[in-house]
């Protein structure tokens, strides 16, 4: 009897202050994919606020951005992450990949910090409960870094879901990104332009569910 009482109160007190898991959801891919764009459009939709910085230069973001306790509601229901956007992954970054944006002396600075940005992403992948991959639907979609991002969630059988981007754009194609990897959900979106964001949505509640 003073189990039943005990686990009551317990659920009781867990439902009075709200006390839910915050999902820990990592925004990964490569540079200029759309990664920082797609975490702040979630943001924006549902606490009012960006969370990234956005431009047109490569490894932009260079750091862990986090939001915390970003509610998503979808019918009914509703889920609250810590959005986590990472630096893009690259295999390779050369200081004069950043010379038509800058002078040397910045580009030298911006290709240390985007590589030491490489490397937090890839520690961050052993705390994520999820991760969002975001790859550029206009691109071949097997390239090196995507395989290596993707093979490496396999291993920690971490929750994915792919997000096809810039869908938008002439050359998008979400057939090609599902015919690269079929074992995982794929959904196309634009994220500048909030296209099937509903869908994104849909797909992160079934994923987590």
């Amino acid at each position: 009897m003073l189990k039943l009482i005990t686990e009551y109160l317990q659920s009781f007190f867990s439902q009075l202050f709200g006390s839910k898991k915050k999902i820990k959801l990592g925004f990964y891919g490569a540079p200029n994919a759309g990664k920082s764009t797609l975490a702040n459009r979630i943001c924006k939709d549902w606490v009012g606020e960006e969370l990234s910085t956005v431009s047109k230069i490569p490894h932009e973001t260079r750091n862990i951005n986090i939001k915390e306790s970003v509610t998503v509601k979808h019918k009914g229901k509703e889920l609250t992450f810590n959005v986590v956007d990472t630096p893009g992954i690259a295999t390779k970054i050369d200081y004069e990949d950043f010379l038509k944006f800058m002078n040397k002396s910045e580009a030298k600075v911006r290709a240390k910090e985007a590589t030491k940005g490489v490397i937090e992403s890839i520690k961050w992948l052993d705390n994520m409960d999820g991760v969002v991959v975001v790859l550029d639907s206009t691109l071949n979609p097997y390239s090196q870094v995507n395989i290596t991002v993707i093979g490496n969630l396999a291993a920690r059988k971490i929750p994915v879901l792919l997000a096809a981007n810039k869908i938008d754009m002439k050359k998008g194609s979400v057939k090609k990104v599902e015919a690269a990897f079929p074992q995982y959900k794929v959904v196309g979106i634009s994220a500048e332009k909030g296209t099937n964001m509903e869908e994104f949505y849909s797909s992160l509640f079934k994923i987590f569910k």
